[in-house]
């Protein structure tokens, strides 16, 4: 997929702090709206490795989930979203939990 302008503003943002996950969400996004599902993946799941162990970053499951899905990789969607799901609970974030939950029960 091409490269967008804004993709290029925000890599070069992260290449001075590589660390915002706020950042990393939005090249992720970027990918996602310009049709590449596949990189958006990629990109949350390094978000995911980031910042798991001391702040997850809920959103980054259910888009990776729904990029997932959009691929038709449904058995990885399902285990991502799962997994989005317990840590959504874990974290107290009911509402994204909800989500994550529909969109699970949706595909399998």
């Amino acid at each position: 997929m091409a490269r967008t302008a804004r993709m290029e503003q925000i890599e070069a943002m992260l290449a001075e702090d590589p660390d915002d996950a706020f950042l990393r969400y939005g090249l992720a996004m970027e990918h996602a709206s310009s049709g590449d599902d596949a990189s958006c993946v990629l990109v949350m799941r390094d978000l995911i490795a980031r910042t798991g162990a001391t702040t997850p970053y809920v959103p980054a499951y259910l888009q990776a989930g729904q990029a997932l899905v959009r691929l038709d990789r449904i058995s990885e969607a399902c285990d991502m979203l799962r997994e989005g799901v317990d840590v959504a609970r874990r974290v107290g974030d009911s509402h994204a939990q909800g989500e994550m939950q529909g969109l699970l029960e949706s595909i399998i």
